[in-house]
This record gives structure tokens, C-alpha cells and sequence, in this order.
């Protein structure tokens, strides 16, 4: 004789009530489906011809003289023309900044002679600070290499722009 298999209620129990379950779950889901959208409403626009068109302006012929002159036609591989010189002019101190932060030698009206490099100084901020083109200050400055690039701690820059150093 066989034994009857303690698990099989326990299992045939568990089925039914997954089955309750599912089903009781799809019957409360049922409820959430609302009402189907309405059709979406088609509207017809028409576009009436304007009642008065417009008549374009004729154009008028302007005189041969009221035109501006044509310029010169351009000559390939053609000399240069020489750039404009920049201006020159002394140098106005207008304070430390960043990048110019050495000393300033000044004659007795307090315009400034001399300028020592520092550490950190770059050439462009001390033509900054002294309110001068950098090729200006470069041209003051001949015995400065690498167009300012090159310049060093201690490194005395001429301010005065009538003399070069």
C-alpha cells in the first residue's frame, strides 16, 4: 500500500488559491479602463485671394555719375604698400597688475625711465601697465630677445620712449 503524499494538499491548496488570486486581481484591473477617447475634430481652413494685390515698384536707372568710382583692380605679387606707423609717445604708469608688479625708476616730472622685471612679469602685462603697444615698447627695447618672451628677473625695460636700450 502506498503512502498518501502529505505535500499534495498543501501543494493542491497553494494552486487554488494562486488561482483565486489571479483571478481576483484581472477582475480589479478591469476597472481601471476608462472611457475611449473621442474622435479628433478636423477643421478646414480656406485662404481667400487678396481682394487688391500690389503692384511691385519699377525700378528706376540711376545716372553713371551718381555711381561710386570702381575701385582699382588689384595687380598680383604687387609691392606692399607700407604699414602705418604706430604712434609713439611717452609712457604713463597706471599701476601694478597682475604680470607687472616690479619697480619704476621715474625722472623728475615722474615720467617713467626704467622698469626691473620681477618674478612672474610677463612682457605684454608691463606694455599694459604702461599704456604702450607692445611693438612700441619692444622697438624701446632692442636688447630684449624672442619679441618679450624672454625676459627675466632683474631685467631693467626702457620707458623712455626717446631713447632705446
Amino acid at each position: 500500500m502506498k503512502r498518501p503524499d502529505p505535500w499534495a494538499r498543501r501543494r493542491a491548496r497553494l494552486a487554488l488559491a494562486g488561482a483565486g488570486l489571479a483571478t481576483t486581481g484581472l477582475l480589479l484591473l478591469t476597472g481601471c479602463v476608462g472611457t475611449p477617447a473621442p474622435p479628433p475634430v478636423t477643421v478646414v481652413v480656406t485662404q481667400q485671394p487678396d481682394p487688391s494685390p500690389s503692384v511691385a515698384p519699377v525700378p528706376t536707372q540711376t545716372p553713371r555719375d551718381a555711381l561710386p568710382p570702381e575701385p582699382a583692380p588689384i595687380e598680383p605679387n604687387a609691392p606692399a604698400q607700407p604699414a602705418e606707423p604706430l604712434p609713439e609717445g611717452p609712457a604713463f604708469d597706471l599701476g601694478p597688475r597682475d604680470g607687472a608688479l616690479g619697480s619704476v625708476v621715474t625722472d623728475g616730472d615722474g615720467n617713467p625711465l626704467t622698469y626691473t622685471v620681477v618674478a612672474g612679469d610677463v612682457f605684454f602685462d608691463i606694455a599694459q601697465r604702461f599704456d604702450l603697444p607692445q611693438q612700441q615698447l619692444l622697438r624701446m627695447n632692442p636688447s630684449i630677445p624672442g619679441f618679450g618672451l624672454d625676459i627675466y628677473i632683474g631685467d631693467i625695460v626702457n620707458l623712455d620712449w626717446t631713447t632705446t636700450r
